[in-house]
């Protein structure tokens, strides 16, 4: 029984390769570490399933094929939720990008709603958005979703903590680049005091970049709802381990109540 105050949760970050077998044995070894380690929940990064740069309608798989069963496997083997980034089909031609949340009795999925169009990129035209936020409850903590890009959108976070939730996790392919890590530790930061929640985001690791950019550039990490850093990762392959107390999330919403407040409507 996970006690009502309390989360272990690890980030397992990681650089998925070509293969998806590969890719979920990795899942399962990590996984193994993190429940060693007492993790309750285990968050891989977006795109686990395999990495962008592939042919991702070819390798998208619906939710109750055989990809995210084996993950639901794992997860029941270990006795610890898994959040991990897949692609599933979206009807279109294109994909989801799609976070699968299961295991101790959850089952969730969100769709990325805020696509990566930007610095170049494209992600729109192989990857159709989702529309709706999403939580779900392990034992008595609320656990929000959301993806990579995301981040860069406060009101998303803002929602999420107005839903309920006091744990947001943020898997992430976030490519470097120049700025790009002052940008991911200021948007982690900013995102978890939007939202008056702890934030765990898990990137994929650092590896020499494949095509014309890096697919991860690691620094996962865990930030308080004061946005205070608890525990980051370096650019290599590892697991950030972090206990969640969720009492602190209800001390900061009763302090600085910001979620309970609202804009006033624009004047014309």
């Amino acid at each position: 029984m996970i006690p009502s105050n309390n989360l272990t949760v690890a980030a397992a970050q990681f650089a998925a390769g070509t293969d998806k077998t590969a890719n979920l044995d990795a899942v399962a070894k990590l996984t193994v570490r993190a429940a060693d380690a007492g993790a309750d929940l285990v968050v891989f990064p977006e795109a686990a399933m395999v990495p962008f740069g592939e042919v991702l309608a070819r390798a998208a798989e619906p939710l109750d094929g055989p990809f995210a069963d084996r993950v639901r496997e794992i997860a029941e083997a270990s006795g610890v939720a898994v959040v991990l980034g897949m692609f599933e089909p979206s009807g279109d031609g294109r994909v989801h990008n799609t976070l699968l949340a299961t295991g101790r009795g959850a089952e969730a999925a969100y769709r990325k709603i805020h696509l990566f169009d930007a610095f170049g990129s494209r992600e729109s035209d192989t990857v159709a958005p989702g529309s709706d936020l999403v939580t779900f409850r392990l034992g008595g903590v609320t656990v929000g979703l959301a993806t990579c890009f995301d981040l860069r959108f406060a009101d998303q976070f803002t929602a999420l903590g107005r839903a309920g939730a006091e744990l947001v996790c943020v898997p992430a392919s976030w490519g470097d680049g120049p700025g790009k890590a002052e940008q991911w530790d200021l948007l982690t930061r900013a995102r978890a005091t939007d939202a008056q929640a702890w934030l765990v985001a898990c990137d994929q690791a650092w590896v020499p970049p494949r095509g014309a950019d890096p697919l991860g550039l690691g620094r996962s990490c865990a930030i308080d709802a004061l946005g205070r850093v608890r525990g980051r990762l370096g650019h290599e392959p590892g697991l950030l381990v972090q206990v969640v107390d969720v009492a602190e999330v209800r001390a900061v919403r009763e302090r600085v109540p910001v979620l309970a407040g609202a804009l006033p409507s624009a004047r014309h």
